[in-house]
């Protein structure tokens, strides 16, 4: 054990670069999350996180409080009923409408007929609280409690009545537990008592043996019947070095100890497992090993992931050794804080891979593996938003190199590839697959169940292109072929069946689409509508996926005729428009925005994550794409919330407009996100009550640090394209760029130093700087090292 002051609190000295391909050194500096008091909201509270379980640590003295989650703990059920039966036959006539300009009527049977039946939905539901008591004496000082995202440890340490107490909190992946450390400097100092208080979910408290047990049911009412959710059991042990351990009265007592390690095992039927089987063994095995060898463990594997990135955006010193809250509200009155930038984004890698391993379960929901209770208890549900969330919470997964925490997503993509067959076939009579706006743990594919949001068409398109980015990142000719190929090749399938010819325009058009969550003014009765034909975002996604089915054809050179077929639908497909207002022209028509205020951009999509708008290419478009963005956030009363200003941060690195991209990244940092800096969709947006935890802020935002920083989503990789002035100086390492590229940058004077570059494969790569281009050689394995001089 490494108890020194210094690295207890602080987290580890750097250490050196890890011996694999992408490794960084990683400095103290990036990781600097420490408070001087404990969390008082669940907003606060620091997350640990396996893939799987998730804690969230209040890091209180006498009282230390676990809010505990499994990402398998979910309401619901599947369902055959989703669909409206009467879709299929009203299809036509709602587009004949359209087509005629009868918007309001079309909308009407769109609602009657087109929105899906959410039976059973459910959500991800929060386990609830473990409580661990401390008996103290005298008082309390020099607390400290921090999260050091280097090794993944969340720490606490304090003095009562001149005795030290110290806590780490950690969630091991390679032992499937959240386990809890508690020491002090007393000989037989420590005793305690360990319950489960507040309970989330219907179920019994009970003690088996040295254990406690909480088994119960996911069920709740708001989106399921309160019958239907998975069963679970939470096994709770406790071993203590000296002293004594009792369980009963639903409690662990632990008298006159040494040290104690906590271990909690969490475990649901999701996948027919026996749920407290899975509990039993998980404990038996991880309480075989003494505590130094499951911190060990832990930290290995975390650390594998982690320190492969790091990153230096410059220091102010009188600012970085305050605590982090303090230098949050520091930096919203304009303090510069390069290295709370760094942090954030350092903190959206830390976030994923903590709740997005390659066995877990399911992908990242809307909350991630953490559940404040508040997403769940309303309409939104906690679950997973293919209309811009879910994507967002993955933006970061492959630049950051964190290839593998991806894989979640890729099996539940593959999942709504066989249950969107079935909606493809009763709703439109189509081939291939289908999903829309939301899906939940069972698969749901159908439409949503409202106007404005429901029908967006092309919403497993979106998700269904994070399988194919994560190719040209990793380069990975099998997964291409045996899995990303399949689902893509069967989404254009349905979309070559689906689209129809506009009668006027003659090109081919979705739809009944809305583009999300957008409404207009429709032109026949000046009321608020939001389907049509053609939206804009509609046609950004099939214009990729079909560019993208093309690409992977000819690469696994297969299906030759299909190939021809999707490119000369592509050439057939409406073309990026720029309206009255100069701005980039959300719909097929330019209509007049019933809410310019709103918090959706979804045609910009186009410009980020898409690469279909770029200054260079495509200058004028961009320019109306900033026109959009510039209306819509000066807007008196614009809708700003955590992912909207992370798209911000995005949008306006793909201008090249650094300045304005750390704007909204303060911004971001400043006003979205609570002292743990984790992100919030804030009260009064989207029906929200109160600040409610929302993931894709932190993982959004991180993901544009990086956009600032490198970029490659053309055929050239593009070199510090939007260095903001506040950097002047700094340095990353360890990047990831399209091409299988890992990048190490090194600026000054807000100018490119030197570059380095590390090809998986053999390629020739085109760089960026500037204005200037080159061609650069990169052997497999080889470091090569690039000058300014050489653009």
């Amino acid at each position: 054990m490494r108890f020194s002051r210094r690295t207890f609190l602080l987290g580890s000295v750097a250490a050196a670069a890890l011996g694999h391909a992408g490794a960084a050194e990683t400095d103290e500096a990036d990781v600097p999350m420490w408070y001087d008091k404990p969390a008082e909201r669940w907003l606060q509270a620091l997350p640990v996180g396996n893939g799987r379980l998730g804690a969230m640590v209040f890091g209180g003295a006498a009282k230390e409080r676990l809010h505990l989650t499994e990402n398998t703990l979910w309401s619901g059920a599947p369902s055959s009923v989703n669909v409206n039966p009467a879709a299929r036959e009203h299809l036509p006539i709602i587009r004949e409408l359209l087509f005629a300009g009868k918007y309001t009527e079309a909308e009407e049977l769109c609602g009657k007929y087109l929105l899906g039946r959410p039976d059973q939905f459910g959500t991800a539901l929060p386990l609830g609280y473990l409580d661990i008591e401390t008996l103290l004496t005298g008082s309390r000082a020099q607390y400290r409690r921090s999260l050091d995202l280097n090794e993944g440890l969340a720490q606490t340490a304090f003095t009562s009545g001149g005795v030290g107490f110290r806590r780490e909190v950690l969630a091991s992946h390679p032992h499937g537990v959240i386990a809890v450390r508690l020491e002090c400097d007393k000989a037989a100092g420590l005793s305690c008592t360990v319950a489960f208080s507040e309970p989330r979910l219907p179920g019994e408290i009970a003690s088996e043996g040295r254990d406690l047990l909480l088994r119960g049911h996911a069920w709740e009412r708001e989106h399921s019947d309160g019958g239907h959710g998975v069963s679970f059991v939470s096994r709770v042990r406790a071993i203590a070095d000296g002293g004594t351990v009792h369980t009963n009265n639903g409690r662990i007592t632990v008298d006159a100890a040494n040290s104690v390690t906590l271990l909690i095992a969490v475990a649901s039927d999701y996948r027919g497992i026996d749920p407290g089987r899975e509990c039993r063994e998980t404990l038996t095995h991880a309480s075989s090993l003494p505590w130094p060898l499951l911190r060990a463990a832990h930290v290995r594997d975390h650390e594998a992931l982690f320190r492969r990135v790091s990153i230096d955006l410059g220091r102010n010193s009188a600012v970085t050794q305050l605590p982090l809250d303090e230098r949050k509200r520091r930096l919203a009155n304009g303090a510069d804080d390069p290295e709370l930038c760094a942090l954030f984004f350092q903190y959206g890698r830390y976030l994923t891979l903590a709740g997005s391993r390659e066995d877990s379960p399911l992908p990242l929901a809307l909350q991630g593996i953490w559940n404040d209770g508040l997403a769940a208890a309303m309409g939104w549900t906690d679950d997973f938003h293919l209309d811009i969330n879910t994507e967002q919470n993955y933006w970061v997964c492959e630049t950051g190199n964190l290839s593998e925490c991806h894989a979640p997503l890729a099996k539940l993509v593959e999942g709504l590839r066989v249950n969107g067959a079935q909606t493809a076939q009763q709703m439109f009579g189509a081939s291939g697959w289908v999903a829309h706006v939301v899906t939940n743990a069972w698969g749901y594919t159908a439409p949503g169940w409202g106007l404005g949001w429901g029908n967006f068409v092309t919403g497993g398109v979106w998700i269904a292109l994070q399988m194919w980015d994560h190719y040209r990142f990793s380069g990975d000719q099998v997964y291409l072929r045996e899995r990303t190929w399949p689902v893509l090749r069967e989404a254009a399938e349905f979309f070559l069946e689906y689209m129809v010819e506009h009668p006027q325009k003659k090109l081919l058009v979705t739809g009944p689409s809305n583009s999300p969550e957008n409404w207009f003014v429709a032109p026949d009765s000046g009321k608020p509508c939001s389907d049509s034909m053609g939206p804009t975002c509609d046609r950004v996604l099939v214009y990729a996926l079909f560019s993208a089915c093309i690409a992977a054809s000819g690469l696994l050179e297969t299906d030759p005729e299909l190939r021809a077929r999707m490119a000369a639908a592509r050439d057939r497909l409406p073309p990026l428009q720029i309206g009255k207002h100069g701005q980039l022209q959300e719909w097929l028509e330019d209509f007049e925005e019933a809410e310019p205020n709103h918090r959706h951009t979804s045609h910009l999509i186009a410009l980020y994550p898409e690469n279909q708008i770029s200054p260079e290419k495509t200058p004028s478009l961009a320019a109306a794409a900033r026109v959009t963005i510039e209306r819509r956030i000066h807007q008196p009363n614009w809708e700003d919330t955590e992912w909207s200003r992370a798209n911000l941060v995005n949008y306006y690195t793909r201008l090249l407009d650094g300045d304005a991209a750390y704007h909204h990244l303060v911004g971001l940092i400043a006003h979205a996100a609570d002292d743990s800096l984790l992100t919030y969709s804030r009260a009064g947006v989207a029906g929200a009550e109160s600040n409610i935890f929302a993931l894709d802020g932190n993982t959004g935002g991180a993901a544009g640090v990086a956009e600032m920083l490198l970029q490659s989503q053309g055929d050239v990789l593009y070199l510090l394209p939007a260095l903001p002035s506040a950097w002047p100086a700094g340095s990353v390492r360890g990047l990831r760029a399209r091409g299988g590229i890992t990048v190490s940058i090194y600026w000054r004077n807000g100018k490119l130093t030197s570059a380095v570059l590390t090809a998986d494969q053999t390629t020739n790569a085109a760089l960026r700087y500037g204005p200037g281009t080159a061609k650069v050689a990169l052997p497999a394995g080889k470091r090569v090292r690039v000058v300014p001089s050489l653009f």
